[in-house]
């Protein structure tokens, strides 16, 4: 990710990001003096977004296009129909690269299918396409992940790379080699884990006064619409920790167009995450009144 948004990245330049979305990419993005341009990604799309929309963000300045499905923070796909209709549009724009994050693309539910723009060979020699086993295999730990580059592109990725942390290191090679090797049978037990929990929270959040969420398509992450609390994303975030004793994410810290949201976590146990919506519909409770003034 560091390489291929500075590869691309330089005052001047214009590279189009999801928002809210990993806060990596906009720090990059700002880091190398190009323009960071947001697509905005709605509540009402399911926080997928539609071609036409992130289309009509490209410009002659335009270097990289970043694209993230399913998403952090939002848990939101793409789906296959507007992944088709931007393959076609972006034929009108060679001189843009794309920057495929896939790291969650095992991690889907319901009629939710992966795909990915590298299934297009037209624009196979204009993507770069990062995954690796953090998620899909519960390897965060090792540090492992790998990347398809365009061909042009490998021999000036590789040193970098040689220069910056020489390879990976054999102990978590082998580990790789046994996760991708061996039974997959976890991987799947894990899917469906999360799916149980992801119901679980979604249900859960939708219970409480003030807060709505969408039900996430991939990830393990719930987004919920918080706005009706009367707290901004920040005030909930700081009292849950301190007062309830529940970790979330401001949606703002993943983006301007989180505002109003939360990001919770479900890779945790049923048990804890009804312990943790109990906890946050006693909060909104007991200090609803304070923050409807406070508004």
């Amino acid at each position: 990710m560091f390489f291929a948004i500075t590869a691309f990245g330089e005052p001047g330049a214009e590279i189009v990001y999801p928002n809210p979305s990993f806060p990596i990419y906009e720090s990059l993005i700002n880091y190398t003096g190009a323009t960071a341009v947001p697509l905005m990604l709605k509540e009402e799309d399911a926080f997928g977004f539609k071609a036409e929309d992130l289309l009509s963000l490209i410009t002659d300045r335009t270097r990289l296009v970043i694209l993230n499905s399913p998403a952090n923070p939002t848990g939101g796909v793409v789906a296959p129909e507007e992944l088709h209709r931007l393959a076609e549009g972006l034929e009108a724009h060679p001189q843009v690269t794309l920057l495929c994050d896939e790291i969650y693309s095992r991690i889907l539910y319901g009629e939710h299918r992966h795909a990915s723009l590298l299934a297009y060979p037209s624009l196979s020699e204009r993507i770069i396409l990062l995954d690796g086993w953090s998620k899909t295999y519960a390897m965060t730990g090792w540090r492992l992940g790998y990347s398809y580059w365009p061909e042009a592109l490998v021999g000036k990725m590789a040193r970098l790379a040689v220069n910056s942390y020489s390879c990976v290191n054999a102990a978590a090679q082998h580990a790789g080699l046994a996760a991708l090797t061996g039974p997959q049978e976890d991987v799947e037990r894990m899917r469906l884990a999360f799916d149980q929990r992801r119901k679980a929270i979604v249900e859960g959040l939708n219970r409480i006064e003030g807060v709505s969420c969408v039900e996430p398509g991939g990830a393990f992450y719930a987004f919920p619409n918080i706005s009706g609390t009367g707290f901004t994303a920040k005030q909930l975030e700081e009292g849950l920790l301190e007062e309830a004793g529940v970790a979330a994410i401001a949606g703002t810290s993943f983006g301007a167009n989180g505002e109003g949201f939360l990001r919770l976590s479900y890779a945790n146990s049923l048990e804890n995450i009804e312990i943790a919506l109990e906890r946050i519909a006693n909060y909104l409770t007991e200090r609803r009144p304070q923050a409807a003034s406070a508004s």
